[in-house]
């Protein structure tokens, strides 16, 4: 037997099976983040409540074969012996893992109790002998590892990160060890300035390394420009904490920027890609300060060319933040509910989730987003989880989106210290203190699509990058103006900055192809029959992108595209597309609609779409040649 862990990641999970057994293996694997298929001729109600989610399936029939589709493990909990031995057969056929949940050594794997504890895991397995004493041994877990196990384990992670920064691997071990020994509620305690001094007392008394030659001489004092918030000025004052271990003295000049000041409109209005940025960029030109600490999602794409990037940190966590006071997550929010946000980005990608929210402007700092949160003004908010952390703020719902589904901002999580491009030595002594090499080159690939993109900091533009070893994905989620979602993956070997901006960029093409490609006119073609189609053919041979929607189909990949117009060969088409233009009636967007003749048109009327173009004859051609004019006077 081998104990493993299994980064769900929003994959689907398949379960067989509708009675308790199916229940709790649902919702650990719901815990876990899979996205569930339930098949079984009865399905449970506590179980069917379980799926009723965006990305949750349920199936009330039979199990077949082939119904294991896309699903990357497979469950089945049915009291039928044939049953489960049939889905085990086709899983391992399929290459997929597959659990038998009433004859556990017939499976690939068994599912462990397990506890989690914050960022803690704990998995129990009592050899399947006693269940209950398994529950017993995780209820105790649940009381013995309370939140400042977790708040520890995060200390520990920051001091790994600069041990790892600052030390070379022979040295790392023997730092670590005593760091791990030190008491939990100390580690719980400590914020991240006290957790670097510590990490250097550390390393100072048992690697007791030689003094470096130092650029600047021990004891000068510069000036720090930041923002006057809380966040900002915990920001800035991490970044002196660094400079302080090599002698530097920081003092903090704070400057209020456009984006504090224009507080009463959204930041896509107030008509610069920099409003967080240019005041504190001034103040270094005019010599009130020698650096500047940014949050560096604000940067804009190209600095100017009298300032340079002297470091970039280590990344806090990039992802962004559902906070809410009632509701225990974004799925869980009713229809109507009112979402609170200042980010094109996030709002576009939300809406594309859940179009039945409302997405109001929020701005503020991070205090008075949560206060209006708590006073009631929203049902739930979005933050970035960088800053809830560097605060040690929450609110009593705070749940990190994946960072697949809801792409962060371009270099969300790292802070960006800028100097004068001239000031080659502060920027040095930044770079030894500050630079995270890792997070650089993953900020280095995500600005490169930034700029490819010809995107501000505001612009409706996720892009996130992450390095392990050699290997570095990124992922990308572009808005258009109609609200298409445009979503990119690419990945490949690393060794330096220069490649690293070189993968970005090929990225950025992929995305620019994209929505080049959905310039030209498109249509949804709605079908009731599986043979190819001239209606089609002879459309696509004008420049006209068709898109078919065939009975049978849910239309499911097609939620989130409005295309031009909507045709409509037979009364039946109208059937067929039932499910998509349930979906497509509350968009605030109506594309034309285009009937064959007198029969289809009725059928859309009745549907709620009533034609804007009717051919003159119900025959291919005419109606063709119908469609293909007013697409060109649109």
């Amino acid at each position: 037997m081998l104990p493993i862990s299994l980064r769900a990641d929003g994959r689907r999970a398949l379960i067989v099976g509708g009675g308790n057994v199916a229940r709790r293996k649902a919702e650990a694997l719901l815990e876990a983040g899979f996205a569930l298929t339930v098949i079984a001729p009865s399905i449970d109600a506590r179980l069917r409540a379980l799926c009723e989610r965006p990305d949750g399936v349920l199936l009330e029939r039979e199990y077949a074969s082939g119904d294991l589709g896309d699903a990357a493990v497979a469950i089945a909990a049915t009291d039928r012996p044939g049953v489960n031995a049939a889905v085990l057969a086709d899983a391992r056929a399929g290459r997929i893992l597959a659990c038998d949940a009433t004859n556990p050594d017939d499976g690939d794997f068994t599912m462990q109790t397990t506890v989690r504890a914050g960022e803690l895991t704990f998995a129990i397995d009592s050899g399947r002998s006693s269940p209950a004493f398994a529950q017993r041994i995780a209820r105790e877990l649940r009381e013995r590892f309370g939140p400042e196990y977790n708040a520890a384990a995060r200390t520990l992670a920051r001091m790994r990160t600069y041990v790892r920064t600052v030390l070379e691997p022979p040295q790392r071990g023997a730092v670590m060890h005593e760091l791990d020994e030190l008491p939990i509620d100390e580690l719980a305690r400590m914020n991240p300035v006290q957790a670097e001094h510590l990490v250097e007392e550390t390393i100072e008394r048992l690697c007791r390394p030689e003094a470096h030659a130092e650029s600047v001489p021990r004891g000068t004092k510069v000036t720090c420009a930041s923002r006057g918030s809380a966040l900002a000025m915990t920001q800035a004052r991490l970044v002196a904490a660094a400079l302080a271990q090599r002698g530097i003295a920081t003092t903090i000049e704070t400057i209020t920027t456009t984006g504090d000041r224009e507080q009463d409109r959204p930041v896509s209005e107030l008509g610069s890609i920099n409003v967080w940025v240019k005041e504190l960029e001034v103040a270094l030109l005019e010599g009130r300060a020698d650096y500047a600490v940014h949050s560096c999602k604000d940067l804009p794409g190209e600095l100017d060319p009298m300032m340079q990037l002297a470091a970039i940190s280590a990344r806090e966590d990039a992802r962004d933040a559902f906070c809410s006071e009632r509701y225990t997550d974004f799925d869980a929010l009713p229809a109507d509910a009112v979402v609170g946000t200042s980010s094109e980005r996030r709002r576009a990608q939300l809406h594309a989730m859940r179009p039945d929210l409302r997405y109001e402007s929020l701005r503020g700092n991070v205090d008075t987003r949560l206060r209006k949160l708590r006073d009631g003004q929203y049902d739930a908010i979005v933050l970035a989880m960088a800053g809830l952390r560097r605060l040690g703020v929450e609110a009593t719902h705070t749940v990190p989106f994946d960072s697949h589904r809801m792409v962060p901002a371009v270099a969300q999580g790292a802070l960006a210290v800028e100097t004068l491009a001239s000031n080659d030595t502060l920027t040095a002594e930044l770079y030894a203190a500050v630079n995270h090499e890792p997070t650089q080159w993953c900020v280095e690939a995500e600005r490169a699509v930034l700029r490819a993109m010809r995107a501000g900091c505001s612009a409706p533009l996720g892009v996130h990058a992450q390095l392990v070893g050699a290997l570095m994905t990124i992922d990308a989620a572009f808005s258009l103006a109609d609200g298409t979602m445009l979503r990119e993956h690419v990945e490949g070997g690393v060794d330096s900055p220069e490649t690293s901006r070189r993968l970005g960029a090929q990225l950025a093409a992929a995305l620019t192809t994209a929505r080049d490609r959905l310039a030209l006119p498109r249509v949804l073609l709605a079908r009731t029959q599986d043979r190819p189609s001239r209606i089609a053919a002879e459309l696509r041979g004008r420049g006209v992108e068709v898109v078919e929607l065939r009975e049978g189909e849910s239309g499911s990949d097609l939620m989130n595209m409005i295309p031009q117009m909507l045709l409509f060969p037979s009364s039946g088409s109208v059937a067929a597309a039932r499910p998509y233009l349930d979906w497509l009636r509350g968009q605030a967007v109506r594309p034309l609609v285009a009937a064959m003749g007198p029969q289809s048109g009725a059928a859309a009327s009745e549907a709620g779409f009533a034609p804007d173009i009717v051919a003159p004859e119900a025959s291919i051609d005419a109606f063709v040649a119908a469609v293909a004019q007013r697409l060109q006077t649109r």
